[in-house]
This record gives C-alpha cells, sequence and structure tokens, in this order.
C-alpha cells in the first residue's frame, strides 16, 4: 500500500453515462469525497472537483482516465458548494477544458481563505478566542495548520449563477437546482425529474454527518433544516449521488435521519446551558461528548456549538451576554422543543 500522499483517485462506471471519480482528501475521518462525471454530447459534465493539493489535479486525471476521459473533455464544472473538496481544482480545470463554472452566487464565503489565507485564519483565531477557547490551544491550533494552504487553487468565480430555475443539461437529461445552505451559505442539490436521480454535494451524505460552516449567515442550523424540507417536497426521487460515501436509494430516510440528529444535538446544547452563563467551548464536551474530542474534532464540534447556540437565540430560548471578552449564552424563558 501506498502512502496518503501517493494515493491517486479511482474512477468507475456507476450507471450507463454516470461515473463516480473517488478522489483521496488529507482529512482524519473524510478519506476522500466523490466527484461526478455525466456524459454530454462528445463530453462530460463534472459535478463537484476535489481538493487541490500537490497531487489534487493528476490524482483527477487519472480518475478520469480510468474511465475514458482527460481534463479536455469536461464541457461544464458544475459545484454543488464552495468548500475546497468540491470547489478547490475549479481552476485548473477550468484553463485545461476551456470550459465554464456554475456554482451558487454565495460562494465568496471561501474567497478570503483561497486568497489571504493567513488573514482567514486570524478571524477563526478570534472566534475561538471569543468562545472561551484557551490560548494555548489556541496557538496549538494555528501552529498546526502552519503551511497546509486552502485546498483550493485559486478563487475562481462561476461563469453562471446555480439558482432555481436554472437548468444543466446532459444526456441524463435536464437537472433542476433546489437550494440546501447551511452546511455552506453556497450548497445547492441538483434532481433530475424523470430519473429522479438527485446530486446531494454534502446535503445528504449516507452516513449522517452533520456540519455547519459557521460565521458567514445569521443561522445555519435553520437554513439546513430549511433545506431538508426543500428535498423533502420533490416527489420523485430514485437513488442519490452524494458527495462522500456510496450512493443511496432511499432519501426519505435519510431527511428523516438528518432532521432527528440535528434536533438530538440541539437537545444536547440546549441542555448544556442552565441559568449560568456558558460559553461555546464549554459546550463542546456536550455536544460531542468527552470521549469523540480531539485535536481534529474539537474546532468541528466549536463551529457546531456556534450555530447550534445562535440557533437557540434566534429561537428565543437563549440569550448571549457579550460583557467580557468572552461570549456566553445562558436560559431564558420557557424552553420551546422540537
Amino acid at each position: 500500500m501506498g502512502s496518503k500522499r501517493d494515493e491517486l483517485g479511482r474512477g468507475e462506471k456507476f450507471l450507463p453515462g454516470v461515473w463516480r471519480l473517488r478522489l483521496p482528501l488529507p482529512w482524519p475521518g473524510v478519506p476522500h469525497c466523490n466527484a461526478w462525471a455525466l456524459a454530454c454530447g462528445d463530453g462530460i459534465v463534472l459535478f463537484d472537483t476535489g481538493y487541490a493539493s500537490d497531487e489534487g489535479t493528476r490524482r483527477l486525471e487519472y480518475a478520469l482516465v480510468q474511465v475514458g476521459f482527460s481534463l479536455e473533455d469536461i464541457r461544464l464544472v458544475v459545484c454543488t458548494h464552495a468548500h475546497s473538496d468540491h470547489y478547490g481544482l475549479a481552476g485548473p480545470i477550468l484553463d485545461a477544458a476551456g470550459c465554464e463554472l456554475w456554482m451558487h452566487p454565495a460562494w465568496e464565503h471561501v474567497r478570503a481563505m483561497a486568497e489571504d489565507p493567513d488573514r482567514a485564519m486570524a478571524r477563526r483565531i478570534e472566534v475561538g478566542r471569543q468562545s472561551g477557547v484557551p490560548v494555548a490551544a489556541l496557538e496549538r491550533f494555528q501552529e498546526s495548520r502552519r503551511g497546509q494552504g486552502s485546498g483550493i487553487a485559486r478563487a475562481v468565480a462561476p461563469g453562471r449563477d446555480l439558482l432555481p430555475g436554472v437548468e444543466v443539461e446532459t444526456d441524463h437529461g435536464l437537472w433542476n437546482v433546489h437550494e440546501t445552505p447551511g452546511h455552506a451559505p453556497s450548497h445547492v442539490c441538483l434532481h433530475q425529474p424523470e430519473s429522479g436521480l438527485l446530486i446531494s454535494g454534502d446535503h445528504l451524505l449516507g452516513r449522517i454527518s452533520l456540519f455547519f460552516d459557521y460565521g458567514h449567515t445569521p443561522d445555519p442550523v435553520g437554513e439546513f433544516r430549511g433545506g431538508l424540507d426543500e428535498i423533502d417536497a420533490i416527489e420523485h426521487t430514485t437513488l442519490c449521488l452524494a458527495g462522500h460515501g456510496r450512493p443511496f436509494r432511499d432519501v426519505k430516510a435519510k431527511i428523516a435521519g438528518n432532521r432527528a440528529e440535528v434536533a438530538e444535538q440541539m437537545d444536547r446544547v440546549r441542555d448544556a446551558i442552565g441559568e449560568e452563563p456558558r460559553s461555546a467551548f464549554d459546550v463542546v464536551p456536550d455536544l460531542m461528548g468527552r470521549e469523540n474530542l480531539s485535536a481534529s474534532s474539537a474546532p468541528w464540534g466549536l463551529q457546531m456549538a456556534l450555530a447550534y447556540l445562535d440557533h437557540l437565540t434566534i429561537r428565543g430560548e437563549l440569550v448571549r451576554d457579550d460583557h467580557g471578552d468572552v461570549h456566553r449564552w445562558r436560559r431564558i424563558g420557557s424552553q420551546a422543543n422540537g
């Protein structure tokens, strides 16, 4: 077996005219992402791109070669959202293929990370400080991320905004755009009505795993719940082509599972806040479980805790106390469930 650094992408035919490109990622617990290539005339439409690293483009090219294509065969790049593992290689692909990129107009939440990673890191450290993270932990986090890069080759603006009413044409027919923010402000899913195929990005995965990109919109948890309603309203879904892991069929069951997981996690945060104010950092062990805390999982847990605290504040269940250097929340009024 080769090292993680040497691992190449893998391409496989999934359906007639549909190929899964399984691309390596550098993250513990999330080893791969999926890009989906769909036949379109004499080429393909590529849904999502993979992560930009020293080997990123080569890994994508290797996966494409396995299914009979090259970068030059890509006629259009469609990104479900602007996270690095789904958008990172957009620039090199456009350079090689001369095609367009289509993506939701809220993509610019990643521009600062791509163009000024030091400033983006400084902002993240400040959020951590305001959340009660100890200085030593923040220093360790900053040092661990030093020199890692953003995973985005360069910030590339879409040639067309992916909004409801826009249709993406492939040999499988026309795909409709459904806005599903929360995981990221720019997130969309794409649905093909006749076949019932759904390209879900990270909105729905085969293994339920929630993440809310905190700090770009007022209420990512509320947005995510609204996105679940959006997809639940689609009448005909037969198979979901997800951004990670294996495709799955029972979309309605996954929606119900995500709703239940959001409710359970929100209960943990709600229960962690009593009459005495607590910071987001204080809440993370209650949300995640102390046995699940690690250097890699704690930053994820902090973003999730902050998103839930803001959501419960908007619901009128909590109030934030901004006195002092650290933001803290306390419970107010009667507790509303659901």
